[in-house]
């Protein structure tokens, strides 16, 4: 069963209450009950006997006598009324109302008489221990709540006094019950003077709210037939606002857990909140324990003014943006407009409890969005102490969850995802998101950004934000990379080069040198006649324009998003936002760790310090193991290349003596199966890496004990970034900038561990080879990352689930179907960025090799958005509401990505795309005036006599050909200087230094001007927050010079005819002089 547990209800201030009582009993009472009530029911008369017994013996507090016999007349007139009402109803088992009873134990069922009704009340206290109120109170209660506000001093007195006893007592209390005196005299919890005062408290509490309306509701109902989306206590009204849940440990430590729970949960009491447990025997699995939390009004408005949240003061007067003409064009993509702007635009001031006539109020029960309210219970739950372990206070849900103490804390989803919420249940915003953002069919839709800020937090809501607009500036580069994609696919046929390449003539004509030592023999270029149109498609004139214009679209990417920014912090109230101290309070392992003291310059507060010397083995070794996995990294990468070079002979023997394969080799290549092999291993190297560097850095950061928990999450941000970095473009660096630049010439060729020789690149360069491998890592990447976060979570909930369903009779309820639920973790939304920055690096630092980036990182982003919105809305539990007015560090880590791409991006077009040497022949060294690219696959092979070959890398079958060629600019066998470098080698060095040093400044220029043009936050924005800024301060004005005016009793006409007069006074004055 459920036992609810709260703080005090609200209750009027006591000479209130004294007052309308006096109104209402028409004069003081004294002693004696009016003669119209005497006599009605002989067995509750006899309840003045048992406060005879007790009172002999002691001098009378006639305050309190007189008190306890109206009390008493109160109590026995309900009692009347309810046995009148229960004597009409047809059907005795059931009660009509909006839930049906529960089924109650043998102690609390309906007896015949009031004398066995006592005696079963008498046998439920010997058998329980507890107090059992009896079945006239219970069997038709009426929920009653005030519509007065609670008086501050007051509800600080009636805690202390009224609080300590069970819940039974405090359920007593308000009813009036008139054994509760006897009781709480036998416990010693009061004494005479605060049994008078807790009494009148009580009954002022109920008086209160008997002046408001009166629901007929049951406290108790049967679990199978409550709502399965119910997400209030069991009394209907209270909202639960956060759930703990818990399971019995039989270990060692339990009793050390369960101490722990009893003081926490006795401390949130403290601090307000109101609590309700429910027993493991309801819940499915049988052996979880669920603590339900509500905070009510008084904990909302102290908490809402602790943590500065703003709240509507007025509707705002200032239109929002207009449709310009473009956005009719756009219109099957925008969402419906109360879907888009669920509330209107508002004038909002930090909340102030002592200024709550100035908010917009109109419901309190809904005045505060179920994100603020989990963001006020979660900041109560991270600094509730749970008691001193080894002199040291303890304090903080986090630490209890780490200890296992609590299993799982949680805010509620509002409902179910596939179904709109029933009454008297608030409107369900999951149903909402599910419908118009989490579905598939709706890829094409924009996303409705306010109700994810308002359902989910600022800190979520800023991170759909930036993918919803990183994705819609993909689209511009999606399109330019596709146009030279197209361009590259409309020219191959007319190429030049590959024309050279593929003519039996020529091509077919020019003996190629082996391509690894004694195994590997001659070839003819033409073999690479398909692997040289397909370079033509990514290396042509379309290419360096491309990485110009890519290197001026993430300058306006990142600046744009300045302003997308700015605009989000005035429509989301983020202006005048600090960091949370959430994030800056210190963390428990820090504190736990420390043994010294230090005074705080700021607060003048003595708080942990750990002194630098005592970290520094920790940053030394956290160093040293970053280094060693970097340096894994690139020994996995140099494997890789061992692989590749190994087993290339193996593939040029297979593929030259199987006949079978002579159709395979035409697109098919020893170089081509090579770096296809080679990269598909690389992609499973990094996956391994990655799943076990992400656990070895979260121990590691631990491990360093930084100070909060933003330094923890900058530590973490660091290492993951710094591995990812090297884990996923290593390779890609690779291909690009070394493969092929050091390997030497025929005769004296470098080898890696003086046995395999360098790898070299194809006639065409290895532009295509990168191409291949940024294709294989990038969309194996995203393909694994999108399956990976669909079926996790949906596998491990069917599973949680079929493990809970063991008793299929009981109620699956709200708080049991989101435990069931994957938790998004703290970490959550870290992954989610370095995914979308690991992507950016993509799309920006090779792109030049592969147009076609920016349109797959586009249709992957369209898929991830959905994803990611159908995985929180359907898949894990909802997520602790948490404020942030930026990206944070991701924004330097964009911005250092950016200026590096301006740098690889010109590499890659000078070292490792043919454009520049191209270029070099066409307006220096070609003769053909008709057609000027005529002769250059000729030109840029260089000739080496089969003759010159050391015995031990020739190929052992004589040939009748006395020369071959190879890729390199070098003076031919004939020549004095033979295989040294020629001038055309030193004219195409320096023309790639050039274009490279042109670029970069041309591009940096632009990125410059355009920084500098584009200011941070656009001016309409500016002016709508200083007409905010300035309507907040006059409506605060105008509201605390009436409440003065209210205080001083001054009538405002008066007043205006006074101000009136003197402004003439001034203007006269004004006039003479």
């Amino acid at each position: 069963m459920a036992a609810s547990e709260g703080g005090a209800p609200a209750a009027p201030a006591v000479w209130r209450r004294g007052k309308r009582r006096g109104n209402r009993e028409g004069e003081p009472r004294k002693g004696k009950l009016p003669e119209g009530r005497r006599g009605k029911d002989p067995g509750e008369r006899r309840e003045e006997p048992r406060l005879r017994a007790w009172l002999p013996g002691r001098r009378r507090d006639r305050r309190l006598e007189k008190y306890w016999e109206g009390a008493q007349e109160r109590y026995r007139e309900r009692v009347v009324k309810r046995r009148a009402k229960r004597a009409g109803q047809v059907r005795e088992d059931r009660v009509e109302g909006r839930y049906p009873l529960e089924k109650k134990p043998r102690c609390l069922r309906r007896l015949g008489t009031v004398e066995a009704e006592e005696e079963e009340k008498e046998a439920c206290r010997r058998k329980t221990g507890r107090l059992e109120v009896p079945l006239p109170q219970l069997r038709r209660p009426t929920v009653r709540f005030s519509i007065y506000p609670t008086s501050p001093r007051a509800s600080q007195r009636f805690l202390p006094c009224c609080l300590p006893g069970s819940t039974a007592i405090n359920e007593l209390a308000k009813m009036g019950d008139p054994d509760l005196l006897e009781v709480l005299a036998e416990k010693g919890e009061i004494g005479h003077k605060d049994i008078d005062y807790c009494f009148q408290m009580s009954e002022q509490s109920l008086s209160s709210r008997e002046t408001s309306f009166l629901i007929n509701e049951e406290t108790m109902f049967q679990k199978n037939q409550q709502s399965k989306d119910s997400i209030f206590f069991r009394d209907g009204i209270r909202q639960i606002d956060f759930v703990l849940s818990y399971v019995d440990d039989i270990k060692k430590d339990a009793e050390l857990k369960a101490e722990r729970r009893k003081e926490f949960e006795k401390n949130l009491r403290k601090t307000g909140l109101e609590l309700e447990i429910e027993d493991k025997r309801d819940s499915e699995d049988g052996r979880t324990y669920f603590v339900k939390i509500h905070a009510p009004w008084e904990v909302l408005v102290t908490y809402a003014e602790v943590l500065g949240i703003k709240m509507p003061i007025k509707e705002s007067d200032i239109p929002r943006s207009k449709h310009t003409p473009i956005s009719y064009v756009l219109g099957p993509v925008r969402l419906p407009q109360n879907v888009k702007y669920p509330q209107p635009e508002y004038f909002t001031a930090q909340f102030s409890r002592h200024r709550q006539e100035l908010f917009l109020i109109e419901d309190q029960a809904t005045f505060f969005p179920s994100s603020s309210r989990n963001r006020i219970v979660y900041y109560i739950l991270s600094r509730c102490p749970f008691g001193i372990e080894d002199g040291k206070k303890r304090f903080g849900i986090e630490r209890l969850l780490t200890s296992n103490t609590y299993s799982s804390a949680y805010p509620l989803h509002d409902g179910q995802y596939w179904k709109p919420s029933e009454p008297p249940n608030p409107t369900n915003e999951r149903y909402i998101l599910h419908k118009n953002w989490a579905r598939f069919s709706y890829f094409y839709k924009e996303q409705p950004l306010d109700l994810i800020k308002n359902y989910y937090g600022e800190k979520i809501g800023i991170y759909f934000v930036f993918l919803g607009y990183y994705t819609e500036m993909l689209f511009f580069a999606a399109v330019v990379g596709l146009a030279c994609f197209i361009y590259g696919l409309l020219s191959m046929e007319h190429n030049t080069c590959s024309t050279e390449i593929c003519d039996p003539e020529i091509g077919g004509q020019m003996f190629m040198c082996p391509l690894c030592d004694q195994v590997c023999d001659y070839w003819r270029l033409n073999s690479t006649c398909l692997a040289s149109k397909f370079s033509h498609l990514f290396d042509n004139e379309s290419t360096v324009f491309f990485a110009i214009f890519m290197g001026i679209w993430v300058t306006l990417f990142l600046e744009f998003w300045k302003q997308r920014q700015a605009r989000l912090e005035y429509e989301w109230d983020l202006v005048d936002f600090e960091e949370e101290q959430q994030q800056l309070q210190l963390r428990p392992e820090f504190e736990a760790m420390c043994k010294h003291r230090k005074l705080n310059a700021v607060t003048k507060e003595m708080e942990p310090y750990m002194p630098l010397y005592t970290r520094i083995p920790w940053y030394c070794f956290s160093g040293a193991t970053v280094t060693l996995w970097m340096s894994l990294v690139v020994a996995s990468m140099v494997a890789v290349i061992v692989y590749r070079l190994s087993v290339f002979a193996t593939f040029a023997s297979f593929m030259e003596s199987d006949a079978s394969l002579k159709q395979v080799k035409s697109f098919l290549t020893p170089q081509i199966a090579t770096s296809l092999t080679g990269s598909c291993l690389n992609f499973i190297v990094i996956l391994i890496l990655n799943f076990f560097y992400e656990r070895i850095s979260a121990w590691i950061t631990k491990m360093e004990i930084p100070r909060t928990y933003q330094e923890y999450e900058s530590s973490l941000t660091l290492k993951m970034f710094l591995f990812q970095f090297v884990n996923f473009y290593s390779a890609c660096f690779y291909v690009a900038f070394f493969k092929g630049k050091f390997v030497g010439y025929p005769g004296r060729y470098t080898y890696l561990f003086n046995e395999w020789r360098g790898e070299e690149c194809d006639p065409g360069g290895c532009l295509i080879e990168l191409t291949t491998q940024l294709t294989i890592i990038m969309t194996g990447k995203q393909i694994f990352g999108n399956i990976k976060e669909a079926i996790y979570p949906l596998a491990l909930n069917w599973w949680r689930r079929r493990k809970a369903r063991t008793n299929s009779e009981k109620l699956y309820s709200r708080w049991e179907q989101d435990h069931d639920l994957e938790s998004f973790g703290p970490l959550g939304l870290f992954y989610e960025y370095l995914e979308t920055v690991i992507q950016f690096g993509f799309v920006t630092l090779f792109v030049a090799s592969f147009p076609l980036a920016p349109l797959l990182a586009l249709i992957n982003n369209i898929v991830e958005i959905r994803v990611d919105a159908w995985k929180l809305t359907t898949q894990y539990r909802r997520t602790v509401a948490s404020k942030a007015h930026s990206i944070g560090v991701w924004q330097d880590i964009l911005y250092g990505m950016a200026v590096l791409s301006v740098a690889t991006n010109a590499f890659i077009v000078a070292f490792t795309s043919d454009i520049i040497p191209r270029l070099v022949y066409y307006y220096a060294y070609s003769t053909n005036a008709t057609q000027p690219m005529r002769g250059y696959v000729n030109n840029s092979l260089s000739v080496f006599l089969i003759a010159d070959f050391p015995n031990h890398t020739a190929p052992s079958e004589k040939r009748d050909f006395i020369t071959c060629r190879y890729r390199d600019y070098r003076h031919p066998p004939d020549d004095e200087n033979k295989y040294f470098h020629n001038m055309q080698f030193w004219h195409v060095l320096a023309a790639k230094m050039s274009f490279i040093i042109v670029m970069e400044h041309v591009v940096f220029l632009v990125k410059f001007l355009l920084a500098w043009m584009i200011p941070d936050v656009p001016k309409d924005v500016v002016e709508r927050i200083k007409r905010e800024k300035l309507m907040t301060i006059k409506i605060l004005h105008d509201f605390e010079l009436n409440k003065l005016k209210e205080n001083l009793g001054i009538n405002s006409d008066e007043l205006a005819k006074h101000v009136m007069i003197e402004e003439n006074k001034a203007q006269l004055a004004k006039s003479t002089i």
